[in-house]
């Protein structure tokens, strides 16, 4: 499959993009506002919205609302608003890694999503040229890694909180779909020592009542050793472990990156691969319209051109 080929088949031609940062939300009870940046398509109405949550990384900026510009551009040029925060473990912050909530911010990466959606009106008049324009019953999440267990726990997934023992549910009803992009699985047994020790509340993590319908996509060499003992099939907890509908998108030959969806170039990108992006943003882009818009047909010939030919990208599965 080529991506130039996967995009004749499913999708419309690109728009320009206006893109807007920061725009700051009021957040009382945070350590500092939060700031996100904006992305649409210079025209259209009724436009729906992906909530889209970086990773933790070791970059100084594409942990934050600069990074993730081949999903963002991307969904943004085909139709959607993305939204992307800052999230408090964001480098760029240079918070106390003292805090209690040091050094992911786990609670508070899913409760910025929800002061955004509380928020739209707030946005809308930061960016005029949106005005009017959203269609706030069509919302979708997307989070890469550490931001694919914020998207799971705002799709309906469950954990207990290490510091008082309480079961935590962030479930956002508001959000229609969700992608998880390299996300990570269960707890337990399935952890690394060094992810057991420092990041204690992935022990408990719980997809059983994630009901929310959500493309999983995970990379087949994706192996994240210093989280996981179980190999690359740990990304696919969140399917294997949840209750339908769900879709599993498994790439061939991919790392963490998934090609380099992080951003364009990056050095942390283990299998650079521009193909690989290209069917990256295609497939979620193509999954979310169907999701939203119930008869398009976008994900179907998607889903078909990806597993077409003697070389397949991947492979999907449902349920």
């Amino acid at each position: 499959m080529s991506a130039a080929t996967l995009a004749a088949d499913t999708i419309s031609a690109s728009t320009p993009v206006l893109s807007a940062s920061p725009i700051v939300l009021s957040a009382p009870g945070r350590a500092v506002d939060l700031q996100v940046r904006v992305s649409a398509p210079m025209t259209g109405s009724e436009l729906p919205i992906i909530l889209l949550s970086h990773g933790h990384g070791y970059s100084n900026n594409l942990s934050s609302l600069n990074g993730y510009s081949p999903l963002a551009t991307f969904w943004a040029a085909h139709g959607f608003v993305v939204i992307q925060p800052t999230h408090l473990d964001s480098k760029t912050l240079s918070l106390d890694p003292t805090d209690p909530d040091a050094p992911l911010h786990w609670r508070s990466r899913a409760q910025d999503m929800t002061r955004i959606l509380d928020q739209l009106d707030v946005i809308e008049a930061a960016v005029p040229q949106l005005l009017g324009r959203l269609d706030r019953s069509r919302v979708a999440v997307a989070g890469h890694s550490l931001g694919g267990h914020t998207a799971s726990l705002l799709l309906g997934a469950r954990l207990t909180d290490p510091h008082d023992g309480t079961e935590v549910n962030l479930a956002e009803p508001r959000i229609k779909a969700g992608v998880l992009l390299a996300a990570p699985g269960r707890g337990g047994d399935a952890l690394s020592e060094f992810a057991a020790t420092n990041y204690s509340f992935f022990l408990t993590t719980d997809f059983s009542a994630m009901t929310t319908p959500t493309l999983v996509v995970a990379g087949d060499k994706d192996t994240s050793t210093h989280l996981t003992v179980r190999g690359a099939d740990w990304h696919a907890d969140p399917y294997v472990l949840s209750p339908g509908p769900k879709t599993l998108l498994t790439l061939f030959d991919a790392e963490h990156c998934l090609g380099g969806i992080s951003g364009y170039d990056v050095a942390e990108t283990t299998d650079e691969n521009p193909e690989r992006v290209a069917a990256v943003q295609l497939l979620t882009w193509a999954y979310l319209r169907s999701e939203l818009y119930p008869g398009d047909s976008a994900w179907q010939a998607a889903r078909d051109v990806l597993t077409a030919g003697v070389n397949p990208l991947g492979r999907v599965e449902s349920k």
